[in-house]
């Protein structure tokens, strides 16, 4: 793994991979793990938040890291649904142990089209924004939707996952406005913080499975996983406020 790195770097990688749940050093690729180290590198220097939004092809990519709280998913899907964003893929990997970062690469379009220079430095300091509490996203998202209207044919589920070792919540429903930031909204409002997410959308459904710690950085026992999945669910339907 990684070759061509000098034994000092190697060391310094293997400190940081091991803040990360047990999976993440044998099934993420080295190209991260090394991307995923620079960033924290990145966030250590600067003592802010990292947010780049570059194009690449017909799309953009968005590579953010932060310290991983519940919120935080809420804010920066919401900023993509206010500014009109498809997603198109979603890679997550959040550390499990202090100092409980999280990286975040984010593949969008605006009308099949890559961002332009303007609309996506507006996105990166909404985003900034956000975090800051000087955005707020639930006010501009308010304008275009109806954020109490609920999500059509919603099932979730939860169970432990017998490889990753992590209790995960799987969520689908059919693809519609706001349904990445009303899933995201859902999970803070149970306080769950997400360390890793696997995304599919096909015929229009879509599919997240996201991989949580509870409140306080707890792991969820079974019992308490399924009350989660159901209240997450009833949420969703725009049931629960």
């Amino acid at each position: 793994m990684a070759a061509g790195l000098k034994s000092s770097q190697m060391e310094h990688l293997k400190r940081f991979n091991r803040a990360f749940p047990a999976f993440y050093e044998q099934f993420v690729s080295s190209e991260i793990q090394l991307q995923n180290l620079k960033l924290a590198y990145q966030l250590y220097k600067t003592k802010s938040v990292v947010i780049e939004l570059k194009p690449e092809s017909s799309k953009s990519v968005l590579h953010f890291a932060y310290r991983n709280q519940s919120f935080l998913l809420s804010d920066i899907f919401g900023v993509m649904t206010a500014y009109g964003l498809t997603i198109h893929n979603l890679s997550l990997y959040g550390q499990i142990r202090l100092p409980m970062l999280v990286f975040i690469k984010l593949v969008v379009s605006r009308g099949s089209q890559a961002l332009t220079d303007t609309t996506a430095e507006n996105v990166c300091r909404a985003l900034r924004e956000a975090l800051a509490g000087r955005f707020e996203v639930e006010e501009m998202l308010a304008v275009e939707f109806n954020l109490n209207a609920g999500l059509e044919q919603v099932e979730t589920e939860f169970y432990v996952d017998p490889v990753f070792h992590l209790p995960a919540l799987l969520i689908e429903a059919d693809n519609q406005p706001g349904l990445f930031y009303k899933v995201m909204y859902a999970i803070w409002q149970e306080d769950l913080l997400v360390v890793n997410a696997n995304l599919l959308v096909w015929r229009g459904r879509t599919r997240l499975i996201l991989y949580l710690l509870g409140p306080n950085e707890s792991l969820i026992p079974e019992y308490l996983g399924q009350k989660i999945a159901e209240s997450v669910r009833q949420r969703l339907l725009g049931r629960r406020f």
